[in-house]
């Protein structure tokens, strides 16, 4: 009897560990599942991270050569300015070489001395056509004048240009030439 007991007893653990197993089996696959979904989704982020990674890279890499594009492009128009502008002002003094040329070769000395007076307005013109203006010489600023020489006369203001050495010009707020001057007091 105690035979028949302990095989009922056996017999009824035996289902309880077959439910167990197939319940720990059921809750593994389950786990197993989950994880492959979980692994799954991970390598497709993984996927999409790579490929918006090597659409950043590409567009890196072209603005890079853009830029670098646009680099060369600008320092080209800067040479190119540059030449511009002075084939411009040569071109604008070309007519004054001329009329300087035709004047010496005229033995005439009031043709001469005419030319040479309608030689200085061209050239006067030509500045004029250019932006190129002359510093006022009234009162001395140091950022216009050169102070060569220095009197003192009670007649005259303070830093008043007394005499013009040699003209000065600008062109809008850059100073081409300094005005040679004479200072009083």
């Amino acid at each position: 009897m105690e035979e028949t007991k302990n095989t009922v007893a056996e017999e009824a653990v035996k289902p309880e560990a077959k439910s167990a197993k197939t319940a720990d089996g059921k809750a593994d696959k389950k786990k197993i599942k989950k994880l492959e979904s979980e692994l799954s989704a991970l390598q497709k982020k993984l996927e999409e991270a790579e490929a918006a990674h090597r659409e950043c890279e590409d567009k890196y890499l072209r603005m890079m050569a853009e830029y670098d594009n646009f680099r060369k492009r600008s320092a080209k128009e800067k040479e190119g300015v540059y030449a511009d502008a002075y084939a411009d002002c040569i071109a604008n003094l070309l007519p004054i070489l001329d009329n300087l040329e035709r004047a010496s070769g005229s033995d005439n000395l009031e043709a001469v001395k005419k030319g040479l007076e309608m030689t200085g307005k061209a050239f006067a013109d030509a500045l004029d056509k250019m932006g190129v203006t002359e510093v006022e010489t009234k009162t001395f600023d140091p950022n216009l004048h050169n102070a060569v020489m220095h009197v003192e006369d009670e007649s005259l203001g303070e830093n008043e240009i007394v005499e013009v050495f040699q003209k000065g010009y600008v062109k809008g707020d850059k100073v081409i030439r300094y005005a040679m001057v004479k200072v009083a007091n």
